[in-house]
């Protein structure tokens, strides 16, 4: 039986990648038509750098693979090696508009 929960309870929910890597928080879920789309969430500390400075990432939702107490994220959507340069700490990647979408 699928589980129900209120979106506002996944805000503030710890994000992993699918390798165990800890990611970042939850943020806000992003709606369209009534579904979620996608998921901002607030990179960690240890990833900015990996980011270049980016502060956070809008990943779709169809990157999620599991929703339960974390989330866990698959790790080969993020563009954590290979980013092009040129953010800065206040901006948002948005990976549902592909790698170089800015927020």
């Amino acid at each position: 039986m699928l589980k129900i929960k209120k979106i506002s309870s996944m805000l503030g929910k710890r994000v992993f990648t699918d390798s165990g890597d800890f990611f970042g928080e939850i943020e806000e879920a992003v709606l369209a038509e009534n579904k979620i789309d996608s998921w901002r969430i607030r990179v960690s500390r240890e990833m900015i750098r990996n980011l270049n400075g980016a502060r956070g990432v809008i990943v779709p939702h169809q990157f999620v693979k599991a929703i339960g107490d974390v989330f866990v994220v698959n790790k080969a959507s993020l563009p954590i090696a290979d980013v092009e340069e040129g953010f800065s700490e206040s901006e948002t990647m948005d990976l549902s508009q592909g790698n170089s979408g800015l927020n």
